[in-house]
């Protein structure tokens, strides 16, 4: 990166001291290695949850997407991987942008991903967007909406590529962190989600710290999961308590909704919230990052 005047300025005046102080040393006949041991960078804490949320419909089937802000404001969460988010889809969530909404609730900023952008049902009114979001306490640098493959009735019958894998880029008092959220195929047939496994590794290789975060609709045994828990670590193996268990909400069965990171990231801890606010139930993870990573990716912003 440039310098510009001032710092130019400062380095040359601390060269010059540095200089001088071993110039007098020199002269006194003592040789000194070094001024001061370098100084330890301190890691970030940052606290991350995902949270498939069902466009805001709890376990009742109703809509209540001030009970979903509520659950991840009293989580304590700096920044949320979202999934089945409506943006104006339909009646079921009363044309709302829900990422625009929850990000205003919880006075925070936010990035939307849509899966599908289909034309309005009316003229003049918005598109109708289903998809991801993701939302941040932390400034948002850079965002992307990366295709994955994908297998649905609304784009064709079969698997192609199509968006919904959101990238968002945030500082993190100084570290920038690679935040992407995910939703892999639901069916049996892991066919699809291997693709998907296999795209997103293109996608998020060489990036450094990296948070992934999502539903998996698969169990951490599955074949086509392997690969993707080859490159992260899974915050649940590490520190988590109990099975993990997050769907059916209401008696969960299955652990199928991940934390995943880098390996410049640290777990402190992780829990699943006890709640029925979606089908699902969050994940929330507290994080450390190494403070070594700061300034990495700076030069790609």
């Amino acid at each position: 990166m440039p310098m510009n005047q001032n710092t130019e300025s400062r380095t040359r005046r601390s060269a010059l001291s540095l200089l001088g102080a071993s110039g007098f040393s020199l002269l006194s006949g003592r040789f000194v290695g070094s001024v001061s041991a370098e100084r330890k960078v301190p890691d970030r804490d940052v606290s991350v949850m995902s949270y498939n949320i069902h466009h805001g419909a709890g376990s009742d089937g109703q809509l209540n997407l001030t009970h979903t802000a509520r659950v991840i404001r009293e989580s304590g969460a700096e920044i949320v991987g979202v999934q089945e988010v409506d943006g104006h889809w339909g009646a079921r969530s009363n044309f709302e942008h829900q990422a625009k909404r929850l990000a205003k609730m919880l006075d925070m900023n936010y990035f939307f991903a849509p899966i599908y952008s289909l034309e309005p049902l009316e003229q003049n009114r918005p598109r109708r967007e289903y998809g991801l979001a993701v939302l941040s306490e932390h400034p948002i640098l850079r965002a992307e909406n990366h295709e994955i493959t994908r297998l649905s009735t609304q784009i064709g019958t079969e698997p192609q590529l199509a968006p919904g894998f959101p990238e968002v880029r945030v500082n993190i008092r100084g570290v920038i962190l690679s935040v992407y959220a995910t939703h892999l195929d639901y069916r049996a047939d892991p066919a699809v989600r291997r693709m998907q496994v296999d795209d997103m590794l293109k996608i998020v290789r060489n990036r450094e710290p990296t948070v992934l975060m999502g539903d998996l609709n698969a169990t951490p045994d599955a074949p086509e999961l392997a690969p993707l828990l080859d490159m992260f670590d899974d915050t649940w193996d590490g520190q988590g308590d109990g099975t993990g268990y997050t769907f059916p909400a209401e008696n969960p069965t299955k652990r199928i909704d991940y934390v995943l990171t880098s390996s410049t990231i640290g777990t402190n801890s992780v829990k699943v919230v006890k709640t029925h606010a979606s089908d699902h139930r969050p994940v929330v993870a507290e994080l450390s990052i190494s403070g070594s990573t700061v300034g990495i990716g700076r030069s790609e912003e």
